[in-house]
């Protein structure tokens, strides 16, 4: 496979390469392997928590008064510092 990088991705992954010791294309391969797991957790992660929702065992919270309730928590932290 052959990948396509901008040149200043291409600089910077040149200088990593020149620090560390480690071919670019072995760089290239570790990041894209962590990349690839973190996503599949972050994608496992969501259709547990969609499942949780749709099944009902978990209640959707109201957007505009979880940002509410930040406001007057971080408020009260506030003026209890004063």
């Amino acid at each position: 496979m052959k990948v396509n990088f901008s040149p200043e991705t291409e600089s910077r992954l040149q200088e990593l390469a020149a620090k560390t010791g480690r071919a670019p294309d072995d760089l290239v391969e570790d990041a894209l392997a962590g990349y690839l797991q973190e996503l599949s957790q972050v994608r496992e992660m969501l259709d547990s928590r969609y499942d949780d929702l749709k099944s009902g065992r978990v209640k959707p919270l109201d957007g505009e008064e979880s940002f509410a309730r930040l406001r007057r928590k971080s408020e009260g932290r506030r003026t209890s510092r004063s």
